[in-house]
């Protein structure tokens, strides 16, 4: 069965090993570290299957506002709704720290994400044109509205509530 923990300080090599393979370019392992220990707007959660570490994402939450800060599956695992279990439980997080309304940048070329972010209620308001220091690609901003409204509770409860179980 995979679950959702907190992020912990013993699995931040594993995080750089999976953000390594589903990202060109990552965080450095002293940012998660910075972000685990010393950010009190912050929550990262990791999907697990038991002890194995499948996938992790973050979320700031200051105020009514929250951004995702990364999302990431192990490639190995992408495609079991290990992405959606993670962003619901990111969602989950930010509405009991307050939050309102929530974005998240995402790259142009990352359709499979676009389409999970879209399930999710997050539309289209902006590009960045060259966010991306690796290759200078543009990031698409998206942006949720009221995460407290009836049609948002209607697309997270079926996600939050969703058991995987492992193959």
């Amino acid at each position: 069965m995979i679950t959702l923990t907190p992020m912990r300080l013993v699995d931040l090599e594993r995080i750089q090993a999976i953000e390594t393979a589903a990202c060109p370019i990552g965080w450095p392992p002293q940012a998660y570290e910075r972000e685990v220990v010393e950010n009190a707007h912050a929550v990262y959660l990791v999907a697990r299957n038991g002890e194995e570490i499948l996938g992790f994402g973050g979320v700031w939450v200051i105020f009514e506002e929250a951004h995702v800060t990364t999302l990431a599956v192990d490639p190995v695992h992408q495609g079991r709704g290990i992405g959606s279990l993670l962003l619901a439980g990111l969602l989950s997080a930010t509405l009991e720290r307050g939050g309102a309304w929530i974005g998240l940048e995402v790259r142009v070329s990352n359709l499979a994400a676009q389409r999970l972010y879209r399930r999710f209620g997050f539309t289209v308001i902006a590009t960045r044109r060259g966010y991306y220091a690796d290759n200078g690609e543009d990031a698409l901003v998206m942006w949720a509205g009221d995460l407290r409204s009836p049609l948002f509770f209607e697309r997270l409860l079926p996600s939050s509530r969703r058991v995987l179980d492992a193959p």
